[in-house]
């Protein structure tokens, strides 16, 4: 009898735990789930302090954790982290500063390059880990894909050696964490998707960044092109005199930018244009000047199509200050603001060198405008170059705000007007019309009669004889 309830008990007992284990699997099914794979990522998709990133960013390779951080890429490495664990080969510092082509380096921390400057970094990244003891064997190589879609091969030498690509392995297991480890390698690897990027940029930059060539020389008694002179030798007599050599024309300036007829055919003279209106905005005090450029008249579209076709020009840009003193009369005519700027351009190309230096060798130089036939006059005063004669002068006050081979604008204090009309105004001011009043002539058949009326007494009846 006491067996037979024992053994109803202990029937009981396991039925009841057996009720007590499937109550708790049914009610809470979180606990059958299996765990994140990675210890570095917890529910709310933080980074623990032990994470692969973590000591990334406090390693001694702080060129490629600054480099990570620039490509706003730690969000993508969190996210990478919590599903695999990784695999980073990171270059030395010196791989980065030193080795590195500096045209490569500025190209990849360019804004527009972003995307470049990911898919390099996620080509050093694995998502998978491949420690030093997992590592082929020797005289083999495996391959295996990257976070940026590329494939990198991993190779053991029959001399020990490791390689990923072309970057030998100087620190295996550099650091090892839960959730990833971090070799060291010798070089920084480069996509060849990243390198078509580069040498595609680099292309255009050459094509753009033209090149200024000198306009070929003419013979004025045959009207042919001069021929290039013969080497001359050693010890020879100069071929011009030294004077000629030492003391240039006027016209001396950088040489002019190439035409269509050029090696490069054509380039951008509209964006140009718009380029240094941007510089003489952000120059600020220029305000006006680049209104009336824009708004008030089409010389910007004009200025962009003589550029485009290989003309060079010198803009005298005049200030807000002197701008300002512009009269209403002065604006209101029709075509008067494409007149008063056609003479503050110059067809010529202009630094604020070769006008200063022009002006002091030969005293007073005559630039040639837009606004034909006037030419404007520059002379040296006080250290620097003054336009102009008398009250209708102006200082280079601000000296090569914008000079890209093509357009020189040149900062001046005033508004330049022909000494035509300078001296028109200024006698209409100094010269004042005073009306005289001037009694009627008369003859001397009239005033003998007038006499004799006089004698008895009539004069007074007749307007003339009084």
């Amino acid at each position: 009898m006491g067996s037979t309830v024992f053994a109803a008990v202990k029937l009981s007992i396991v039925f009841a735990s057996l009720l007590l284990s499937f109550g708790i699997s049914s009610a809470s099914p979180e606990y059958s789930k299996p765990r994140p794979s990675s210890p570095s990522a917890n529910s709310s998709g933080q980074i623990n302090s032990n994470s692969v990133l973590v000591a990334l960013l406090d390693s001694h390779y702080t060129e490629l954790a600054e480099l990570i951080e620039k490509a706003l890429l730690l969000q993508i490495l969190e996210d990478a982290v919590g599903n695999h664990n990784l695999t980073i080969f990171a270059p030395r510092n010196e791989a980065l500063e030193r080795d590195l082509d500096p045209e490569f380096k500025r190209f990849l921390l360019e804004p527009r390059n972003l995307k470049s400057l990911q898919t390099l970094l996620t080509f050093h990244v694995i998502p998978t880990r491949i420690g030093s003891n997992e590592w082929p064997r020797h005289s083999e190589s495996t391959r295996h894909q990257t976070l940026s879609n590329h494939v990198l091969r991993l190779t053991h030498h029959r001399t020990g050696e490791r390689t990923v690509d072309l970057a030998k392995v100087i620190q295996p297991d550099a650091i090892t964490r839960p959730d990833g480890v971090i070799h060291g390698i010798e070089r920084l690897l480069i996509p060849q998707s990243v390198q078509d990027d580069f040498n595609r940029r680099r292309n255009l930059r050459a094509i753009t960044a033209v090149k200024p060539e000198g306009a070929p020389e003419v013979d004025p008694r045959t009207h042919r092109l001069k021929k290039p002179a013969p080497p001359a030798e050693p010890g020879s007599p100069p071929a011009l005199p030294i004077y000629d050599a030492l003391a240039p024309g006027p016209s001396l300036a950088p040489a002019p930018a190439p035409g269509p007829g050029g090696p490069h055919h054509h380039f951008n003279g509209e964006r140009q244009v718009k380029d240094f209106i941007h510089t003489l905005l952000h120059y600020g005090g220029y305000n006006e000047m680049a209104d009336i450029l824009v708004n008030l008249t089409s010389l910007a579209t004009e200025m962009g199509r003589l550029v485009s076709e290989g003309y060079v020009l010198t803009v005298l840009a005049p200030n807000d200050e002197a701008m300002a003193k512009l009269t209403t009369d002065q604006l209101s005519e029709p075509g008067a603001p494409e007149q008063i700027m056609y003479y503050h351009l110059i067809p010529e190309y202009q630094t604020e060198e070769s006008m200063y230096n022009a002006v002091r060798r030969f005293g007073k130089i005559r630039y040639d405008t837009l606004r034909l036939p006037h030419k404007v006059v520059a002379q040296e005063a006080d250290g620097s170059v003054k336009f102009g004669q008398g009250d209708g002068s102006a200082y280079l006050f601000d000296p090569d705000i914008y000079t890209d081979g093509r357009i020189s604008v040149q900062g001046i204090d005033g508004v330049l007007f022909p000494p035509e009309e300078t001296e028109g105004k200024l006698s209409a001011k100094t010269v004042q019309h005073v009306k005289v009043v001037t009694k009627p002539r008369r003859g001397k058949l009239l005033e003998v009669a007038c006499r004799m009326l006089g004698v008895f007494g009539q004069d007074s009846h007749f307007t003339t004889c009084q």
